[in-house]
C-alpha cells in the first residue's frame, strides 16, 4: 500500500477553491516582502527576519519566547514531546487534530497516549475534564497535558470562549497539568470574538499560530511559550530536522501576514455566512451555522454522498473537501471573493437539481 499523495489533475482548473484555507497563494506584495527580506543563518541565531517574527508573534500571543517551524503539525509534535515523557497521557477532544490527522505522531514521536474527551462542536467543558482526571496511581499513565484546538476544525470552526478556556486551564493547572493550544486558526477566533489573541491564550502554557491558512503565507508556524520551554523545544526541533537556515525569506512572508492579513479575516467569516445561507436553500443539503470561515454541510438529503457531490462539482471548477460519507466542508479564505461564493452556490444548486 502506498501513502504518497495522488498527483493533482491540472487539466481541470479550479476556479473556486473551497477545499481549505491552506490553498491560499501568497500575494504579489507578500512575495516582494520575501524578496526584500534580511537573512542570516537561523541555526546560528543570525537571521534578523526570523528573530523579528518570533518576537512579534510571542508578543501577540502573550508569551515570553517563540520559535519558527515549518508547519503547525510540527508545532504540535514538538510541543507534545517537550511537555511530556513516553507513557504520559494527553487529554484532548475526541475530534482533535492530534488524534486523527497527524499520522499517529503523538505515539510515534513523543510516545504519549491521547485520551479523547466528548463535547459539542469540538469543545469540552471544565466539568468533563475534571471527570477525566484520575487519582495518581502507579497503575495509570501520568496525565501530563491538556490540549485544546482554537478554532475547533471538526467542530465546524467553533470558537472556544475565553471563559471556557480559562475554566479548563484552571482545572488542568490545579491538577498539576500543563495546557497546550493548537492555534491553527487562532486569529480567526480573535477576529470573531473581538478579543486579542493574547487574552484567548492567556491560560495556556504553550500556543502556536499557523501562517499558511487564512493568513495566506506559503509556509510556517510559530510555537510560543516560556523562554525555558522554547529553549528545551529547540532540542526537539533539532531532532526532527533542525533549522531552516536562511529562513528569513519565509519569516518575511509570515511577518507580512501578521501586519496585513488579520483584520481581513472578517471578510472570510462574512463570506462563510453567505455561503451557508445559500447552501441551506438547496433542497437536500443541511448546513451547520458557521462561526468563522468553515462551513460544514450534509448531503444525505440529496441522495449523493459527499464524495459524489464533490466529484460533480470538480469538473465545474469548484472544489470542496470530504469529511465522511455525508459530511463535507467548504472553507473560505482570501482567494475566494463574495462573487465567487454566489457562483459556487449556483453551481451547487445546479448539481443537486441535475
Amino acid at each position: 500500500m502506498t501513502y504518497a499523495p495522488k498527483r493533482f489533475d491540472f487539466s481541470i482548473p479550479v476556479r473556486i477553491n473551497l477545499y481549505s484555507d491552506t490553498q491560499t497563494r501568497p500575494s504579489r506584495a507578500m512575495k516582494e516582502a520575501m524578496l526584500n527580506a534580511e537573512m542570516g543563518d537561523e541555526q546560528g541565531g543570525s537571521d534578523p527576519s526570523v528573530w523579528a517574527l518570533c518576537d512579534k508573534a510571542a508578543a501577540m500571543l502573550g508569551k515570553e519566547a517563540a520559535m519558527f517551524l515549518p508547519s503547525g503539525t510540527m508545532c504540535n509534535q514538538v510541543a507534545l514531546a517537550t511537555h511530556c515523557r513516553p507513557g504520559d497521557e494527553v487529554l484532548a477532544h475526541e475530534d482533535a487534530h492530534i488524534q486523527g490527522a497527524e499520522g499517529g505522531g503523538p505515539g510515534a514521536i513523543a510516545g504519549v497516549m491521547v485520551r479523547g474527551l466528548p463535547g459539542e462542536r469540538g469543545i469540552f467543558s471544565a466539568e468533563t475534564l475534571e471527570e477525566a482526571i484520575r487519582p495518581t496511581s502507579r497503575y495509570s499513565p501520568p496525565q501530563r497535558l491538556v490540549e485544546v484546538e482554537q478554532t475547533a476544525n471538526k467542530g465546524g470552526g467553533a470558537c472556544w470562549s475565553v471563559d471556557g478556556l480559562n475554566a479548563v486551564a484552571d482545572v488542568a493547572h490545579r491538577h498539576g497539568m500543563q495546557v497546550h493550544m493548537d492555534g491553527a486558526r487562532l486569529m480567526n477566533a480573535a477576529v470573531a470574538l473581538g478579543v486579542p489573541a493574547s487574552e484567548i491564550a492567556a491560560g495556556c502554557d504553550t500556543v502556536w499560530l499557523d501562517f499558511t491558512k487564512g493568513l495566506g503565507a506559503p509556509l510556517g508556524a510559530v510555537l510560543a511559550g516560556s523562554a525555558a520551554f522554547i529553549g528545551e523545544a529547540w532540542r526537539w526541533k533539532q531532532r526532527l530536522g533542525g533549522s531552516m537556515r536562511q529562513g528569513g525569506m519565509n519569516a518575511a512572508a509570515c511577518l507580512y501576514a501578521l501586519e496585513h492579513n488579520i483584520d481581513r479575516l472578517a471578510e472570510d467569516h462574512a463570506n462563510a455566512a453567505a455561503l451557508a445561507r445559500g447552501m441551506a436553500q438547496i433542497p437536500g443539503i443541511t448546513v451547520e451555522t458557521p462561526e468563522t470561515n468553515l462551513v460544514f454541510f450534509d448531503t444525505q438529503g440529496t441522495g449523493m454522498t459527499v464524495v459524489e457531490f464533490a466529484g460533480k462539482l470538480r469538473p465545474l471548477g469548484v472544489m470542496v473537501s470530504v469529511s465522511d460519507t455525508w459530511r463535507g466542508r467548504a472553507c473560505l479564505h482570501l482567494d475566494v471573493s463574495a462573487g465567487q461564493v454566489e457562483e459556487a452556490v449556483a453551481i451547487m444548486r445546479q448539481v443537486v437539481r441535475d
